[in-house]
């Protein structure tokens, strides 16, 4: 447990090839079911203070309380995820605490000397910030919204995850804007 952010809630693999991913994590690691979605509805995006156009695909599953993030950048927009690919980095990229205040948090974090690397949102509370901390591959910090709708989502991927047999391994996101927060 940090001192500074909490417990860590989720860690987030950048890779080549979502699909072989999800397939390596559920049938080699039994780790599952993964919830998916082709192009993730990223609003307000910011790298480094500069707007940038970033497409992602993403899956989430739980092994425990600990959520895995796998994320496949679709387009050559800057990012921090594009960067960790240049550099000939796959793997682990990230480590993200959440949080159900985070406005305070981020300016309890950022009054610390945390520099905001990207930014951007995920619907109604889906807030989130990468920060500069990357001193080796997969040490960037990531602090992230889990109020409302995201907060139910990232429920229900936990409790799908709980007793899971293997079968329908692949599920579609819903959408955010149906979930109750």
């Amino acid at each position: 447990m940090s001192r500074f952010f909490g417990e860590i809630r989720q860690a987030g693999y950048v890779v080549e090839d979502i699909h072989a991913a999800m397939r390596h994590w559920s049938e080699v690691l039994g780790i599952g079911p993964w919830f998916y979605a082709e192009r993730v509805p990223v609003e307000n995006f910011h790298y480094r203070g500069e707007p940038s156009p970033i497409e992602v695909s993403v899956a989430l599953a739980n092994s425990g309380p600990l959520q895995v993030e796998l994320i496949q950048q679709r387009n050559d927009a800057p990012s921090m995820y594009r960067d960790f690919r240049a550099a000939g980095r796959v793997g682990l990229q990230h480590v993200a605490y959440w949080t159900q205040d985070f406005d305070a948090d981020l300016a309890r974090l950022t009054a610390r000397g945390l520099r905001i690397g990207m930014q951007g949102n995920v619907g109604r509370n889906g807030r989130y910030v990468y920060f500069e901390t990357e001193m080796h591959p997969g040490t960037v910090v990531e602090l992230s919204e889990v109020a409302g709708p995201k907060g139910t989502l990232f429920r229900m991927i936990r409790e799908a995850s709980e007793g899971w047999n293997g079968s329908d391994p692949v599920r579609p996101f819903p959408d955010l804007a149906t979930l109750a927060g």
